[in-house]
């Protein structure tokens, strides 16, 4: 498993999709899994500390779950099938380990509100996930596919496509912004 944290929501203006950006804690790794507009808002509301005056779905999850006595340990996003990416919610309730199915958007948003870690299978990662290139800086999302499936020559002839239309995505620094 492989800790990552939220590096940023983005949104691509043209097509109004919405992105979560994980980053690996220990090393230049990324991991892009698109979301919808609910899930973009609530974690967007919670990265930038800003509140609802009321709970949102997340919030209340997370209330529910202290109510119970129950401690949120951590979120794992275990699986990628058919390019559908599965996660589990960690729970220790009363020094017993509980993990229950959630999809990703949903487990990232309630790990974000509770600081819990995030984890991320390392077979997901070999999959999916992505490396800066050596030459660019760090903090720009462009990027080089870790697939192991694609030819040398083709992957460099499809980033381009791949390293456009990342940079397109904006941050969404506004979190009602569409």
């Amino acid at each position: 498993m492989v800790e990552m944290k939220v590096e940023s929501v983005r949104i691509n203006l043209a097509t109004q999709q919405r992105v979560v950006i994980l980053k690996a804690t220990k090393q230049e790794r990324y991991l892009f899994i698109w979301i919808a507009y609910a899930e973009a808002y609530a974690i967007a509301v919670e990265l930038q500390g800003a509140s609802s005056p009321r709970p949102l779905t997340h919030d209340l999850l997370k209330n529910v779950i202290e109510e119970l006595n129950a401690k949120i340990v951590s979120i794992v996003i275990s699986d990628l099938i058919d390019e559908i990416y599965y996660a589990r919610i960690v729970l220790d309730v009363d020094g017993r380990h509980i993990e229950i199915d959630s999809r990703p958007s949903d487990a990232i948003a309630l790990a974000v509100r509770a600081k819990t870690p995030i984890y991320v299978d390392e077979g997901v990662l070999e999959r999916a996930g992505v490396i800066p290139e050596s030459n660019e800086e760090p903090s720009l999302p462009t990027t080089r596919s870790v697939t192991k499936f694609e030819e040398p020559l083709e992957e460099e002839e499809n980033l381009d496509a791949y390293r456009d239309f990342i940079n397109s995505l904006d941050v969404l620094d506004e979190f009602g912004k569409d």
